[in-house]
């Protein structure tokens, strides 16, 4: 599957609930805590919430009480690790910069 077919299942006008993580597409839509393809305001379905759910400690055993339809394809999961990498790394370098500014006053 890939990320833009996990995005037309977001949950809404009766479509499918499903989530990628670690590269499985889960479908939530039978969860009552998934509806109508919002999870309590924190996360929305048709998305990879690999990096968002990376230090979540249940998610594993939450997440595979619900069926795999799908594989997001390889390409696709590389690119989203790639992104969340380069986040990351945006994230750090201004940190760095503010503490620095904050330094050089």
């Amino acid at each position: 599957m890939t990320l833009e077919e996990l995005a037309k299942c977001d949950g809404q006008e009766g479509r499918k609930a499903c989530v990628a993580v670690n590269g499985n597409v889960y479908d939530f839509t039978s969860s009552p805590l998934w509806q109508k393809g919002d999870h309590q305001g924190m996360h929305r379905a048709g998305a990879d919430l690999t990096e968002e759910l990376q230090d979540a400690p249940h998610v594993r055993a939450v997440i595979e009480r619900y069926p795999v339809i799908g594989q997001i394809e390889e390409d696709e999961a590389e690119e989203v690790k790639k992104g969340g990498k380069v986040l990351v790394a945006a994230i750090v370098i201004a940190v760095l910069g503010g503490v620095l500014a904050l330094l050089l006053r």
